[in-house]
């Protein structure tokens, strides 16, 4: 993969495309402990952003690179837009594409707690515009399982087995070399909304670092390009 992480293609190679799907994706800054960067999230979006347009021919937008990240507050670094800015600018992104013909939006979140984006494709598509949100749940569930991911989302929730072996493949000078120490297990969250993260972990780190491998990285995104489809299917539908 390039090392690039902002779309390079001239307007000229854009209109050559001619793409019926843009994708947007949406990460934040907000810490990940001390062995992964605080755009960690952002580069996994791009990253899985990329694997998809191998594969299709779609619009990369620049990523949104801050989002919504409060329950990270407690850790210096972290910063956060309001759930209604985002709104506004995934809605407004969609809007500036439709002039151009592009009728067609898929947003790639890289960070689980940007809640509102299920709430912007829910609006756009009762309003009958074609708008997805991708990788879901169940996206998700199926690339650990592919990619030989051993823990599940409720164990492996931040900066754990599934992030860290994504970098590892995609981006391993963005991994710190002590990634392998800092595992830390916390199930129980009942009040993670109210209480935040730094409730449940003083290292910022929820989940098994120490088990992730470029292989499985390199699994989870193939089997992440692969669920495409079905986004492709739906929004052709």
């Amino acid at each position: 993969m390039t090392d690039y992480l902002l779309p390079t293609a001239t307007s000229v190679e854009e209109r050559v495309r001619d793409a019926e799907i843009a994708l947007l994706p949406v990460g934040s800054f907000e810490q990940h402990g001390a062995i992964l960067p605080l755009a960690t999230d952002t580069v996994i979006a791009v990253t899985v952003a990329r694997a998809v347009a191998e594969r299709h021919d779609v619009l990369q937008l620049p990523p949104v690179t801050i989002s919504c990240s409060h329950e990270h507050a407690a850790w210096r670094g972290t910063v956060s837009i309001s759930a209604t800015t985002l709104h506004a600018i995934v809605t407004e992104v969609a809007e500036s594409l439709r002039t151009q013909g592009i009728r067609k939006l898929v947003v790639v979140s890289g960070h689980g707690g940007n809640y509102v984006l299920g709430n912007v494709v829910q609006e756009a598509s009762a309003r009958g515009h074609k708008m997805a949100l991708f990788p879901t749940e169940n996206d998700w569930a199926a690339a650990r399982r592919d990619g030989g991911v051993e823990l599940t989302s409720v164990s492996d929730m931040h900066a754990g087995e599934l992030e860290t072996s994504i970098l590892l493949h995609a981006h391993p000078s963005l991994v710190r070399p002590d990634y392998a120490e800092h595992d830390h297990l916390a199930d129980d969250r009942e009040r993670f909304l109210t209480r935040g993260l730094a409730a449940y972990t003083a290292s910022g780190v929820i989940g098994r670092p120490s088990l992730a491998s470029a292989a499985k990285g390199r699994g989870a995104l193939t089997s992440l390009a692969a669920s495409f489809a079905d986004v492709v299917a739906a929004l052709d539908s």
